[in-house]
C-alpha cells in the first residue's frame, strides 16, 4: 500500500492542482475549461482502474470484475486522446474519432462472453486475444492525427508553441510502447503517467492560446483608443464652424473641405481594421487629408514633403498625429510655419524626418506629460512592438522640433537609436 501511495500522491496533486487552475482561470473559455475538467476526472478515473487492476491481481478478485475494470481502462484510454483532439480544435471530421472511441469500446466489452479482445483463464492470467492490442492500435491512429493536424494548425503561426500538443502525443506514444513491454513491472501504468502530464501541457498550451487572444483584444481597443485621441473634440468642432462659415462666403470650398472631412473620418474608421501595417503611402495620403482640412483654417501654415524612400510599411496613424502635434504645439501661432516631412532609406534603415519652424519644447518633458504628449508616446510604444523601431525627438523652446522615425529593414541588423521618448 505504501508503494501504491508514492506513486498515486504526485499526480492526484497534479490533477487537483489542475482543476483548480483551470476553474479559477479567467482566460480560459468555458467550453474549453469544461473539456479539461471532463479531462481530469476520466484522468482520474483512469488512476483507479490503475489501482483497480493492481489489486484485483494481488488478491484475485472476481473475474467479472477483474473484466469491468479492464474493459473500462482500454475504453477510456483513447477517449481521452479524443479529448485532447477538441482541445487542439481538430473538427474537420469529428464522427470519425468517435466512432472509433466507440468501436474499441464495443469491442473490449465482448470480454465479459467472449475472449476476442482479452480474457482471464481459470487460474485468474490475463490472457490477450487477437484483437488484444486493438485499443494501441487506435490510440496510435489517433495520436498520429493529433500530430499532424496540431503541426498544420499552429506551427506556421507559432511555431514554438506548436511544440506542445507534438511533445505530449510523442509522450504518450513513448508511453503506450514502454506499457508493452515493461506493465508488470509497474503499479500505474507508463500511459496514465503520461496522460497526466500532458494534462497539464495541454493546459499551459491554451492557456498561452487564451493570452494571447486576450492581448490581440486589447491591442484592438488600444487602436479605437488611438483613432479616438487623433479625433479630438476641438478638432472636429473647429472643422464643422470653418465648414459653416464657408457655406456662407464660399460654398464651392465648404463642399470641398466637406468631402475632406469625410475622407479623413472614413479613413480613420478604416484604420480600425488595419491590425497589421499599411504602406508609407497610405499614412501619408491620411496625412495630407488632415493637413489640407488644418490649412483651410490656419492658411499661413505651409507643407513640404520630400518622398524618397516608398517601399516599405509603417503601423498606421504614424505620421499623422506628429505632424498633427506640430500644427497644435509648434507652428499654428506663427506666421510663417512650415512643416516639412521626409523619407529616405540607408543602411538598412528606412528613416522618416517629420520637422517644424515652430515654438519646440523640452523632450525630458515628454515622458513626464501625462496628456499634452499621449500621442508621441503612442507611436513610439506602436513603432517599437510592431516594427523595431524607434523615435528620436530633437528640440528646444524656440528652435523647432525635429522628430526621426528609424526603422529597420527585416534584411537589415537590429537598430540601436540615440535617445528615445
Amino acid at each position: 500500500m505504501e508503494t501504491i501511495l508514492r506513486q498515486l500522491f504526485p499526480m492526484i496533486l497534479q490533477l487537483v492542482g489542475l482543476a483548480f487552475a483551470v476553474i479559477r482561470d479567467p482566460y480560459i473559455q468555458r467550453t474549453y475549461r469544461l473539456l479539461l475538467l471532463i479531462i481530469v476526472y476520466i484522468v482520474a478515473s483512469l488512476l483507479l482502474q490503475n489501482i483497480g487492476t493492481f489489486l484485483g491481481e494481488v488478491y484475485r478478485l472476481h473475474r467479472a470484475w477483474r473484466i469491468a475494470i479492464a474493459v473500462y481502462g482500454y475504453s477510456v484510454r483513447p477517449l481521452i486522446l479524443v479529448m485532447f483532439m477538441q482541445v487542439v480544435g481538430i473538427n474537420k471530421h469529428p464522427y470519425l474519432p468517435w466512432g472509433l472511441v466507440v468501436f474499441n469500446a464495443l469491442m473490449y466489452a465482448t470480454a465479459f462472453f467472449s475472449s476476442i479482445t482479452f480474457t482471464y483463464n481459470e487460474n485468474g492470467n490475463f490472457i490477450r486475444g487477437p484483437l488484444g492490442y486493438l485499443c494501441h492500435i487506435i490510440s496510435t491512429l489517433l495520436l498520429f492525427w493529433l500530430v499532424l493536424d496540431s503541426s498544420k494548425n499552429y506551427w506556421n503561426e507559432r511555431r514554438h508553441e506548436a511544440l506542445i500538443p507534438i511533445f505530449c502525443s510523442l509522450i504518450i506514444l513513448i508511453s503506450v510502447i514502454l506499457d508493452s513491454v515493461l506493465y508488470d513491472r509497474e503499479i500505474i501504468s507508463f500511459l496514465t503517467v503520461a496522460v497526466v502530464n500532458a494534462c497539464v501541457f495541454f493546459y499551459i498550451w491554451l492557456h498561452l492560446q487564451f493570452v494571447r487572444e486576450h492581448e490581440q483584444a486589447l491591442k484592438a481597443e488600444q487602436r479605437i483608443q488611438i483613432m479616438m485621441t487623433q479625433i479630438q473634440p476641438h478638432f472636429l468642432y473647429n472643422t464643422l464652424s470653418t465648414i459653416q462659415a464657408l457655406c456662407r462666403i464660399d460654398p464651392e470650398k465648404a463642399s470641398l473641405m466637406t468631402e475632406r472631412f469625410g475622407t479623413y473620418l472614413r479613413q480613420n474608421i478604416n484604420f480600425l481594421d488595419q491590425p497589421n501595417l499599411i504602406s508609407i503611402e497610405k499614412e501619408l495620403e491620411h496625412t495630407k487629408v488632415y493637413t489640407e482640412i488644418e490649412m483651410v483654417r490656419f492658411p499661413h501654415i505651409r507643407m513640404d514633403y520630400q518622398i524618397d524612400d516608398k517601399d516599405f510599411q509603417i503601423p498606421a496613424l504614424t505620421i499623422q498625429p506628429l505632424v498633427e502635434n506640430a500644427i497644435r504645439h509648434g507652428v499654428r501661432g506663427m506666421k510663417d510655419g512650415q512643416i516639412r516631412v521626409s523619407t529616405s532609406y540607408g543602411e538598412h534603415v528606412h528613416k522618416i524626418v517629420i520637422q517644424d519652424n515652430g515654438s519646440g519644447f523640452d523632450p525630458a518633458g515628454v515622458k513626464k506629460a501625462q496628456g499634452t504628449h499621449i500621442g508621441l508616446r503612442n507611436v513610439r510604444e506602436r513603432l517599437d512592438s510592431m516594427v523595431k523601431g524607434s523615435m528620436v525627438i530633437e528640440s528646444a523652446p524656440g528652435q523647432g522640433t525635429a522628430i526621426t522615425i528609424l526603422i529597420p529593414d527585416p534584411a537589415g541588423k537590429p537598430l540601436s537609436a540615440g535617445k528615445q521618448v
